[in-house]
């Protein structure tokens, strides 16, 4: 079952950087910074056919992983970065457990979008794919009783006089077995169909029903966990094809054919930049990133950044150190105190 695609993850661990079987990646970038989580941190981006990652080149550990599904809008802003100043950025709105997250990346590299291009392109051409892994019910995939072939999809098996044992008197039909999917279809009417990826299947047994002896087929529970019963006469001929789908399915269980084609154009590259080799040699090294005397850090600093906001206090106010109208500060706090990095010591005499 697939989820790098379904999942948003921070801090990856190396077997969640590593790509998973039918995972390519199809653009890398260096020199990426994560303005809205990382601001200042140069960083890789590297776009596969199922997800985006993201992760720091100087801490390996500081990551994330947006799957392409999590994803509800990209587009392009403006955004104030730490190493690049005012520029457009990548924009990345997605929902995840029910939870709202935003991303932004910024290519620190002057004039190059290719960021841009290449993660709209992947996403717009997994959205367009998804016949690929999704189990489809009475979708538009059979014409005149010839199933649409997919891009890089071959034909195998043609088998009529096939029953869906989905209703008490069952509906005669075909099956056609591909390299990616199993698909049936009813002989009266084309549109009573399913199409099911050899990656959404859970099981492929043979079984015994109120019918006799079945063809049974479990998808994933990511998929509905449909239970499809199919009989097939003679028996001899029940085995044979039970066998076929269950060598097909192991099969593209190794190489999985995932669907998300899409070609990276040098041409919109405005200054050269070679692409990096596709698996690149990611070294995950055990780092501290933080000295664990906390209290280096401001107090006021981060109890500030933890506080929920007050909502009499929404209303921006004039500060005259600054010139400019800001957020009224909580009791207690000043400018001063809340821009410290490293707090001063009460009793320290400065000569």
């Amino acid at each position: 079952m697939i989820v790098e695609d379904q999942e948003i993850k921070f801090d990856l661990s190396f077997s969640q950087m590593n790509m998973r079987k039918g995972e390519k990646i199809i653009d890398q970038l260096d020199f990426i910074e994560d303005t809205k989580g990382n601001g200042g941190d140069k960083g890789r981006l590297l776009t596969t056919n199922l997800r985006i990652i993201w992760h720091s080149l100087l801490i390996t550990k500081i990551s994330l992983s947006i799957g392409y599904n999590c994803i509800q809008n990209i587009s392009v802003k403006i955004v104030n970065s730490k190493l690049k100043g005012i520029t457009e950025a990548l924009h990345i709105l997605t929902r995840y457990n029910g939870c709202r997250y935003e991303f932004i990346f910024t290519n620190l590299i002057p004039g190059n979008s290719r960021h841009f291009t290449s993660v709209m392109g992947v996403h717009k051409a997994y959205q367009s794919s998804k016949i690929y892994r999704e189990l489809k019910l009475r979708g538009a995939i059979i014409y005149n009783k010839h199933l649409k072939i997919l891009e890089k999809e071959k034909l195998y098996f043609n088998i009529s006089g096939i029953w869906n044992l989905s209703s008490d008197q069952g509906n005669l039909g075909t099956f056609i077995i591909t390299n990616i999917r199993l698909v049936w279809f009813a002989e009266m009417n084309e549109t009573f169909n399913i199409s099911l990826p050899y990656i959404q299947i859970a099981s492929i047994k043979i079984r015994e029903s109120k019918f006799g002896l079945a063809l049974v087929i479990e998808s994933t529970l990511n998929s509905g966990g449909y239970v499809l019963g199919f009989r097939i006469d003679p028996l001899e001929r029940l085995y044979k094809i039970t066998e076929e789908l269950q060598n097909l399915y192991k099969i593209h269980l190794e190489h999985p054919e995932l669907g998300v084609y899409y070609c990276v154009s040098t041409l919109i590259i405005k200054i050269p930049q070679p692409l990096l080799p596709e698996h690149p040699a990611i070294l995950f090294e055990e780092i501290t990133e933080f000295d664990e005397k906390l209290n280096d850090l401001s107090h006021a600093l981060m109890t500030y950044s933890l506080d929920q906001q007050d909502e009499n206090n929404s209303k921006p106010v004039y500060s005259p150190e600054l010139g400019l109208a800001v957020e009224k500060l909580k009791s207690g706090y000043t400018l001063k105190n809340l821009w410290e990095v490293i707090p001063t010591m009460a009793n320290e005499n400065i000569h």
